[in-house]
């Protein structure tokens, strides 16, 4: 064991050790421990999938019984632990094996348990067996946290294969980055990841079964089966198989290209680029070599003048006769057609076809095929017992002819009962005129419709039943189609063939994702009013049930309607329903029609002309394109009480709008808030406004506009704030913040915060003009500064430098090796006053607080600057009944800087209790507790460098917590979440949670500041999803793993979002023998492809067993009391990083003023050198 230095009672233990004792065999499940525990050894008898990692805690007390179970965690403590209470009050614990990695060098293979001292008497206040209960640990967080990776809500990046099981009714989905998904019935979801790193290429069901088949371009198959544990199903990977290569022939000739499993579910067939077709034996994968058909054995059959010295080619396709299982018809790329009986090995009919072969595929009766060829025709053949050889097709046609198209790559023929069959195939299209499209043709008699898709078209299959009685239809309902981007369902049941809306799999990243915003708990009302807008605003899509329904659902119904808002590069603001595990999309709000746009957007290609041919018709709603990029969404907030919005763009543009159910026809009016406020010596050189339209403009219902606000520059706006009970908005770009009265709809405020330096605020984010030679100067001034300061810090004739260099001789002499040395604060360089977009407005905040004195409290306005200033605005609202009669006034309160100039991300204020202040209109409608205005108010003001609260209204500091100093990282998504007890819903508790640039998570106790959890949650190369990540009120995020999926997590032990779903498999053999070694694991986040492979636990980043206890300290547990890092809640008699001198009261009296700076000259006096950076 080793001793941490300066904290005593912090020990270090195997976890393995806590354990049952029948825990000793690696691949061993714990049983010790109450149900889904889930320990398991690995081979080095590290502790893999442990979700009580961290959980654990003792408190000090009496004998630790062996056997006793923890009442806050519920685990068992390890027979023959006996931990005691010596004398002095420290922790004993007896002696212990050593850890196979070498002590606690290992993060993944260790439990922390953390004793205190003074937090109890011994054997007070303790449960069962002596350990701590209830509220006697003082970190009450930890039995609310249990974070983890949940769902992935979109569409997968780069899909790459398709398979739909007609029993199950489920469908597959296989990605470049080699993930498998499997999709049912909405909340139906399975995923799976290869252990390669390959694109999946084929995907095929074995049908009914529960198995299915992946093919990789490595030329490996894999098979997967669908596992039952505790009453929900799971995709494990069971088996894979390389097919060996032929003696004294090139490897390329035995590369798969068709794979077929048979109906029969116990063979599949693979064809190969040599020609050859292969068997396999299944589930086992074992080659049947007596079976393989080379194509030899196939030239036999064919005549000596069709044969000319070619070869056949690979083979294409492979079809099971629909009536017989024993007859197989092959296709090889020369053009050449066999049914192959395998009963017999022998051909039975030869089609001699003379084009380049790419699809087949069997009329249901079997009595026809139809080829589809690289010319852009198909061809008809007979399939009948009058002859052996067929050298002319039935039909043959090229349906975009005459001149030259392109390939028809996969071609299907469907019975109905109407008489005329569907033919369906992509490609096809005249190579010249449309070589460029991505379609699918659909034709039944004479209607023909060509689908256009805005991407690539991977593979599609049609939903119809499962078994078709000799002498039926196949009457298919629907036909799915995949592209690269999107998955689109046409309605093949219903006149015009409309498109059937789908319930998940919806392209987040129809047009880029540029911000996003998430809603809890929105009222019912408001929820059926934003449906009712989306269901009007999509009049011509089918009414028709989601055909892909396999499976059930097993998850509770969500108990809160949860609503996620994402801007778009185009201008458009979507509304998702993300309450579950599926991600649907309610409605699509759109800015574009504003303003005058340089090319007008128009919907002729959704609608072809009656003369167009082919005739094109556009589906899907995937459109990366914009009209102009200024209308790219920044910022979105949202009343979920009076339906009131605000949408801020890219050139400055505020829109302030209301959920209306009707539609209507009116101006919007347009105001001007000019930021700069006639400051000289800048000149804007960015993008131009964006001119609003003239006149009554008409709007459907939902979100329409009532006022725009131009801000002057026109820059990005970086920050934006509503309160509707004040009818209020605030916003904020690179130059100022502003604030608006949308009731009255005048400008109430506006504040430069540009610094005369700030040139580059003035180019915008499309100028291309930005000074290189100013950024070289300024990397230079502060490398040449950074070496003078750290040769003055090694002076050695300095008294400090050899007072540190004798500490450091001690302790190497005096401390045992075992003695980890506490963390060392790095070293924040402050940053310079005139770094370059210091005036950013990073946040503001509304809040109703005490900031003229500690009497009288009114509501207030704060915001916060990329220069590490704060402003504090005290504000004069009138009642509602006097809103047209007084106007809101904004009086400068205070003016904060902090020491280190870094950004401030957030802003917050505590009440009383220590609780975060309500929402407008919660208090109101007894939707919320009222805040305590009687307690003294706390401000929480977090920048990039670390957390600090400070009292109001005097700003003195109460608490800290220096983030970069202490891990080394800085803050950028900051949020206070409320979660729930795993033991008890009605327990809550306020946490800060913070995601940092490294992609860590890390947890706050508020207002002490103690840390809680330490999550390593995102890859610290991800840089767009650490900038997309937003959190909720009860503690789940979103963040983007691609451009078109959001990845879910969930820091709370009782809400969460996960898919648990079960399908009714019933095979035709046992293959108990796969599934019961299968382990059940927390979802890995890694599903698609992006993330690096991370221990189960997630309580620690991914490099963390490469860092020394320097440099990553305790991730539970806060630090010590004398660390100054210490969250106590001691009453600090300095104000940190905040100088009398930085704190400007605009509202205090002389008198007060002076008493107040007396105060501060005595307190700095009596305590000199306490002063904490």
């Amino acid at each position: 064991m080793r001793l941490r230095r300066g904290c005593p009672w912090r020990w270090w233990v195997p976890l393995a050790w806590f354990c049952h004792p029948a825990l000793r065999t690696p691949g061993d499940v714990c049983s010790g421990v109450l149900p889904a525990c889930g320990g398991q050894l690995d081979p080095a008898n590290r502790v893999l999938g442990h979700p009580c990692l961290g959980q654990r805690i003792w408190s000090r007390g009496s004998l630790l019984q062996s056997g006793s179970m923890c009442s806050r965690c519920g685990c068992w403590v390890w027979s023959g632990l006996g931990c005691q209470v010596e004398s002095g009050g420290g922790v004993m614990c007896p002696p212990l094996p050593v850890d196979p990695l070498g002590g606690s060098g290992a993060r993944g293979s260790i439990l922390r348990v953390i004793h205190r001292r003074g937090e109890a008497q011994a054997g007070a206040g303790l449960g069962p067996g002596g350990l701590a209960g209830g509220q006697g640990w003082g970190v009450p967080a930890l039995t609310c946290l249990s974070p983890r990776q949940t769902v992935e809500h979109g569409f997968p990046s780069q899909p790459s294969a398709l398979a739909y099981d007609p029993v199950l009714r489920v469908m597959a989905i296989g990605t470049k980055a080699g993930a498998v998904k499997l999709y049912g019935a909405p909340g139906v979801e399975l995923t799976g990841l290869h252990k390669e790193t390959a694109t999946v290429t084929q995907l095929h069901f074995l049908h009914g079964q529960g198995w299915l088949l992946s093919l990789l371009d490595d030329n490996t198959l894999h098979l997967w089966e669908v596992c039952q544990k505790e009453g929900c199903s799971h995709l494990q990977e069971t088996r894979s198989f390389g097919l060996p290569g032929r003696p004294g022939c090139s490897p390329g000739i035995t590369r798969v290209t068709v794979v077929l499993p048979m109906s029969t579910g116990v063979v599949a067939c693979l064809g190969t680029e040599g020609g050859a077709v292969y068997f396999l034996a299944l589930p086992a994968l074992t080659l049947l070599e007596d079976k393989t058909l080379f194509p030899d054995e196939i030239l036999q059959s064919v005549p000596d003048d069709y044969r000319c010295g070619k070869a056949l080619g690979p083979v294409e396709s492979i079809q099971e006769h629909p009536r017989d299982s024993s007859r197989l018809l092959i296709g090889y790329s020369r053009g050449l057609v066999v049914l192959w009986e395998q009963s017999t090995r022998a051909v039975q009919h030869v089609f001699l076809g003379n084009q380049q072969l790419e699809s087949l595929a069997w009329e249901q009766s079997g009595k026809s095929i139809v080829s589809s060829h690289s010319d852009g025709g198909y061809m008809v053949w007979a399939v009948s017992g009058a002859g052996q050889r067929t050298q002319q097709p039935v039909m043959s046609t090229i349906p975009y002819g005459p001149f030259p198209c392109k390939a028809i790559s996969k071609i299907l023929w469907r019975t109905c009962e109407s008489g005329n069959p569907f033919i369906i195939f992509s490609g096809g299209m005249p190579r010249a005129s449309y070589g460029d499209r991505h379609c699918v043709s659909v034709l039944q008699g004479q209607t023909l419709a060509t689908l256009d898709f805005t991407s690539r078209v991977i593979d599609f299959f049609t939903v119809q039943s499962a078994e078709v009685p000799e002498g039926g239809f196949e009457n298919p309902r629907a036909l799915v189609v995949l592209v690269e981007e999107e998955l689109v369902a046409i309605d093949l049941q219903t006149p015009g063939w409309p498109t059937i809306p789908a319930p998940y799999l919806a392209p987040l990243h129809s047009s880029a994702i540029t911000c996003s915003c998430h809603v809890s708990n929105v009222p019912l009302k408001l929820w059926e009013r934003i449906i009712s807008a989306g269901e009007q605003q999509s009049p011509r899509l089918s009414s028709a049930a989601w055909p892909i329904d396999g499976g059930k659902n097993l998850a509770q119904e969500p108990t809160q309607r949860g609503l996620l808002l994402t801007g778009h590069e185009d201008g458009t603001v979507r509304f998702w329903d993300a309450s579950g595990v599926s991600l649907k999309p309610l409605y699509k709000l759109g800015t574009a029609s504003i303003f005058q746009m340089d090319c007008e957007h128009n919907d002729s290609l959704n609608q072809a002309g009656e003369e167009e041919w082919p005739p094109f018709r556009k589906v899907g709603c995937f459109d990366p394109y914009s009209d102009d990029p200024r209308l790219g969404v920044q910022k979105i907030a949202l009343c979920k009480y009076t339906a009131k919005m605000v949408v801020a763009g890219t050139a400055g543009q505020v829109l302030v709008m209301e959920l209306s159910d009707e539609k209507s026809e009116h101006a919007v009016s347009v105001a001007t808030v000019d930021l700069l406020q006639d400051r000289e010596g800048f000149t804007w050189k960015g993008h131009d406004r964006l001119a609003p339209r003239n006149g009554p403009l008409p709007f459907a219902p939902g979100f329409q506009p009532s006022v725009l606000v131009q801000c002057v520059p026109p820059a990005a706006v970086t920050a934006v704030t509503l309160h509707s009970e004040w009818n209020l908005v605030a916003f904020g770009t690179s130059h100022g913040f502003g604030l608006f009265d949308y009731y009255r709809r005048n400008p109430v405020l506006a504040r430069c915060t540009l610094h005369p330096n700030d040139s580059l605020a003035m180019e915008g984010p499309l100028s291309r003009v930005k000074s290189l030679k100013k950024s070289l100067r300024q990397s230079f001034r502060r490398i040449r500064k950074s070496r003078v300061s750290g040769k003055k810090r090694l002076n050695a004739s300095s008294p400090s430098s050899k007072v540190q260099e004798a500490n450091a001789q001690l302790a190497e002499q005096a401390g045992p090796p075992e003695v980890e040395m506490t963390p060392v604060q790095r070293r924040i360089e402050p940053r310079s006053a005139d770094d370059s977009l210091s005036g950013v407005v990073r946040c503001l905040y509304f809040a109703d607080t005490f900031l003229r004195d500690a009497a009288h409290h009114g509501p207030t306005m704060w915001a916060g600057t990329n220069s590490g200033s704060v402003f504090a605005y005290a504000l004069e609202v009138p009642s509602q009944e006097k809103f047209s009669e007084r106007a809101v006034e904004a009086v400068l309160g205070k003016e904060i800087q902090l020491m280190h100039r870094a950004p401030v991300v957030a802003i917050a204020v505590l009440d009383g209790r220590g609780n975060p202040l309500p929402e407008p209109y919660e208090v109101s409608r007894d939707l919320a507790k009222a805040p305590d205005m009687q307690g003294s108010h706390s401000m929480l003001i977090s920048s990039e460098e670390q957390f600090k609260v400070f009292t109001l209204p005097k700003v003195s500091a109460k608490t800290k917590f220096k983030l970069t100093a202490h891990e080394g990282c800085r803050v950028r998504k900051v949020a206070l979440v409320s979660l729930a007890s795993a033991g008890s819903e009605e327990r809550l508790e306020n946490c800060l949670a913070c995601l940092t640039n490294l992609g860590d998570i890390h947890i706050f106790t508020v207002p002490s500041l103690r840390p809680q959890v330490h999550y390593g949650c995102i890859r610290k190369e991800d840089i767009s999803g650490i900038a997309s990540c937003v959190f909720t009120k009860h503690g789940q995020g979103f963040y983007l793993i691609s451009p078109s999926e959001f990845e879910r997590f969930s820091l709370s032990a009782r809400n969460v979002t996960e898919p648990l779903c079960r399908l009714e498999i019933a095979r035709l053999q046992d293959t108990s023998c796969f599934s019961n070694s299968l382990t059940v694991t927390p979802k890995l986040p890694q599903a698609n492809g992006t993330h690096v492979p991370r221990s189960p636990e997630g309580q620690h980043s991914p490099t963390d067993s490469d860092r020394s206890p320097e440099e990553h300290p305790d991730a539970f547990s806060p630090g010590p009391i004398d660390s100054p890092n210490s969250s106590m809640e001691n009453p600090l008699d300095t104000t940190g990083d905040i100088t009398v001198e930085e704190v400007k009261d605009f509202l205090a009296s002389s008198e007060e003023a002076e008493r107040n700076l007396r105060n501060a000259s005595e307190d700095e006096a009596r305590l000199t050198g306490i002063l904490i950076k």
